[in-house]
Order: structure tokens, then C-alpha cells, then sequence
């Protein structure tokens, strides 16, 4: 989730036409926003940190890679979660590390910290400053709110503004920066099209990237590229599992697709979550049938870890999430 500072107007009666990003801010992180609620996101969606323990291992896996590829040895190397949820990735990532290894858990959120969370994870609402390691943000920039765009009649991209009830109507022309950014990023031309200005995140993304002094900073999400982006948009909302009609009341969760070619910084390299796992030692492939004979027991667990990585890599699904990695030279 967001660490951004939360916009602190409040609508009044539901009645109050604002842009999208306004809307979405409040519903999710108001007072009574969606990710403020006692249930957090498992509640609602099954993320990849959720589907299997594989997942985790596989980070833990990437931070010591990436501890190796330091230009200096580190006493403590860092891994920073951004948009942690409840904290399920890192305590998996802590589980699956060898005993000694020096890492230093950060979880970036702003829900509070849950009860009984291991006590070696640090929980905070921003980023640490100057740390070395890997900064790991797992659906966290679709919830970066950004206003939507949408042409009118006459060819000219518009704001779309939205009530607490989920209505909308057309606002005034996109202009400045933003417009600049649709121009170079989402160019739109026909009438009825629409598109997410994705500048917040870029400076989502900038922001969380700069809290390392050296190491690699990964994003994950579901995202589209320049010549690819989907014309009217993915602004949709999700509750209790199920895609909803995206309503800012703090009912559902607010979310789009991420640009994430436009986030991406130098020398970044943008890959499939199949390509990614497959990297890091999580393929699917199913264990030979000559284990079942020789050891049953371990022919079952490896057969349900198999099954896992399927879901994890699967086409279609899970598996075309896409992964930005960025390195961090030592600055």
C-alpha cells in the first residue's frame, strides 16, 4: 500500500464530484479506507505471497543473491517489503533463510502492525534511509491511486471524476505534467477511450527505489507496455474475491493495471513472473515417476510442490504477472 501522504479532505454525504486519484485515496487509506480493515488484503484476494510457500522461498533465494553481488560486504543486509499487508511475505522470507544469515526485515505499510508478528520485522509507514539489499514490492504500485483520463466527443482527454457512489462524469481538459505524461506514455485519440495516468507511481516507484544505497529493487504486478495498453482502461475494484464494480466508498479494493515501462529506471529489466520464478529455482516440472517406487512419501510432498509452482508459473494466471528489476549501483 501507498506510504504517501494521505490526502486528508473527506467528500461530504457522497455527493462531491473529485478525480479518481482523490477518491481512491480515501477509500482505501482514509480512516475507514479498504486496507485499514482488521481483515487486510488475504480477506479479500489471493496474492502469489498467499498461494505458496514457494513464493517466499524464492525471495529469500534473490536476497541472498543479491547480498552476494554487494560491492562491499554487509554486516546487515536489508529486505524491505513495501506494501506488506499483514506481513506474510517477510515472516515466509525469514523462514526459509539459513540460521545466521544477516538480514534486517523492514515492512513498509500504513495499517498498523498485527499482534504477534515476529519481533525482528520492523514496521513502519515509510521506507529506511541508506540501507544495502533488496527492496521487494508485491502489488503494491496498483494501489498507488492515479486519475483516469477519458476523450470526449470533440478528441480531448478529460479527467474523469467520480462520487463516494461510484458515478462519473467528465472534468476538466488533462493538462500539465499529467498530459505530458499521457503524450508520452498512454497517447489516447478516439472518443470514449480511456486511460490511468501513471505519474504517482513513477514517483512511487523513485521514492521507494532511492532508500537503497546498493542492492536491487523488484516490483510485481500486473502491467502493460508501451503499444499494448489496453484501451479503456483497467480500473476495477475487488471484494471477497470476486471482481467488483470499482466503487470509492471503502468497500472493495481500488485498483488498475501498472505501467510499470514507465516506472522502470536505468539499466531496469522487465520480465514475467514465469520467467522470474524459473530463474530463481521454481519450475512446475513434476518429479519422476521412479521417486513414487523408491521414497512415496517424498514423491507426494514433491508432487504438491510442483503443483504450487504451476499456479505460481501458470500462464494466464499467476504466472504473467510481470517483474521489474531494477539494480541499485553503490552510490
Amino acid at each position: 500500500m501507498t506510504y504517501q501522504a494521505a490526502n486528508e479532505s473527506e467528500c461530504t454525504g457522497g455527493a462531491e464530484w473529485v478525480p479518481w486519484r482523490e477518491a481512491a485515496e480515501r477509500a482505501l487509506y482514509g480512516p475507514n479506507g479498504f486496507y485499514r480493515r482488521p481483515e487486510g488484503p488475504a480477506g479479500h484476494f489471493r496474492t502469489s505471497v498467499h498461494a505458496s510457500p514457494l513464493y517466499a522461498a524464492a525471495v529469500a533465494r534473490l536476497l541472498r543473491e543479491t547480498a552476494e553481488e554487494l560491492p562491499t560486504p554487509a554486516a546487515e543486509v536489508a529486505l524491505v517489503d513495501i506494501g506488506a499487508g499483514r506481513g506474510e511475505l517477510l515472516t515466509g522470507v525469514l523462514a526459509a533463510l539459513p540460521d545466521g544469515f544477516p538480514v534486517r526485515a523492514y515492512a513498509v505499510e500504513r495499517a498498523g502492525r498485527p499482534s504477534g508478528l515476529d519481533p525482528r520485522i520492523e514496521w513502519g509507514e515509510r521506507p529506511p534511509d541508506a540501507v544495502s539489499g533488496l527492496l521487494f514490492a508485491n502489488e503494491w504500485l496498483d494501489n498507488v491511486p492515479v486519475d483516469v483520463a477519458e476523450v470526449d466527443g470533440s478528441g480531448v482527454p478529460r479527467y474523469v471524476l467520480v462520487r463516494a457512489d461510484g458515478e462519473e462524469r467528465l472534468g476538466d481538459p488533462v493538462a500539465g505534467a499529467d498530459a505530458a505524461w499521457l503524450d508520452r506514455w498512454w497517447p489516447q485519440a478516439d472518443p470514449g477511450t480511456r486511460a490511468e495516468i501513471g505519474r504517482p507511481r513513477d514517483a512511487a516507484w523513485a521514492a521507494a527505489v532511492s532508500c537503497l544505497d546498493a542492492g536491487l529493487a523488484v516490483a510485481v504486478d500486473y502491467a502493460h507496455r508501451a503499444g499494448d495498453r489496453p484501451p479503456f482502461g483497467t480500473l476495477t475494484g475487488f471484494s471477497r474475491g470476486h471482481e467488483v464494480r470499482p466503487v470509492p466508498d471503502g468497500g472493495c479494493d481500488i485498483t488498475a493495471h501498472v505501467a510499470l515501462d514507465a516506472c522502470a529506471g536505468p539499466g531496469a529489466e522487465l520480465v514475467s513472473q514465469r520467467e522470474a520464478l524459473h530463474r530463481l529455482g521454481v519450475s512446475g516440472a513434476r518429479p519422476p515417476l521412479a521417486l513414487a517406487s523408491a521414497d512415496p512419501t517424498a514423491y507426494v510432498r514433491a508432487l504438491a510442490s510442483a503443483g504450487e509452482a504451476a499456479e505460481l508459473t501458470a500462464p494466464g494466471g499467476l504466472g504473467d504477472f510481470t517483474w521489474l528489476l531494477q539494480p541499485v549501483p553503490a552510490r
